[in-house]
């Protein structure tokens, strides 16, 4: 696996919070060492509707979008519903389903996968994809979706919890909407839940403060052994003098 996609592959928490907790004219990008760096994109849509926002892209973008949208729409079960959020067509498990909300904002549902014309490329974030790839490892279903990618022949540009591609001709449809099938709302909420868990198990174990070590006694001063008693100096005679 390629050192640049082991790294944007390494963390769900992560995905969720760059994708849809930021600015909608940010976006997220690896960079060595697993980190990530926020770049500025010129482009920044405030559609409030799908329909506008797709009045906005020009033709061929507007091909693509809607192509990866009609697949998404297909594929996805009665539980996850289509709106706008962050400058993109999103798709989330709403409230009426999952009341605890999107952990970084409860007032928002729950982001589920998302598709966006951006500045240099187009976008699509699969977190059902991504779900349970904590640690560093990579899940069953981002190890499945990336060697049947690969198999099509087409180049595979993976970011954080996205797909970058240029031109609809470079995605294989009928493996996103495939990706997506396997990744039911319900199961989604249930790896999804058991992240957050792993995520606050390791945040308590990087704040609990760590065990003293038992105080120390006061040094014990080595005691020095009794002085020598002096021995008695005779006493000195005193001789008469003579007359």
């Amino acid at each position: 696996m390629p050192a640049a996609n082991r790294a944007a592959d390494h963390r769900v928490g992560a995905c969720w919070g760059t994708a849809f907790n930021r600015p909608a004219n940010h976006v997220a990008e690896p960079v060595h060492g697993g980190s990530f760096r926020v770049t500025l994109l010129s482009m920044q849509s405030k559609a409030t509707t799908v329909k506008a926002y797709l009045a906005e892209l020009t033709p061929d973008r507007k091909e693509a979008v809607a192509a990866v949208r009609k697949v998404i729409l297909a594929a996805i079960d009665d539980d996850i519903e289509e709106g706008m959020a962050s400058g993109m067509i999103v798709y989330s498990i709403p409230h009426r389903v999952f009341p605890a909300g999107y952990h970084c904002d409860p007032k928002s549902p729950l982001p589920y996968a998302a598709v966006a014309s951006q500045k240099q490329h187009l976008s699509i974030y699969l977190m059902g994809v991504y779900v349970g790839c904590d640690g560093g490892g990579a899940s069953e279903l981002s190890e499945w979706f990336r060697t049947e990618w690969l198999k099509t022949g087409k180049r595979l540009d993976m970011g954080q919890c996205c797909v970058r591609f240029k031109k609809l001709e470079d995605v294989p449809l009928e493996l996103v909407g495939e990706a997506i099938r396997r990744m039911p709302s319900k199961q989604y909420i249930r790896e999804y839940e058991a992240a957050m868990a792993t995520m606050g198990r390791m945040k308590a174990a990087k704040a609990k403060p760590a065990a003293k070590a038992p105080a120390k006694g006061p040094a014990l001063s080595a005691k020095k052994p009794p002085a020598k008693a002096k021995a008695a100096r005779p006493a000195k005679k005193k001789v008469a003098k003579k007359a």
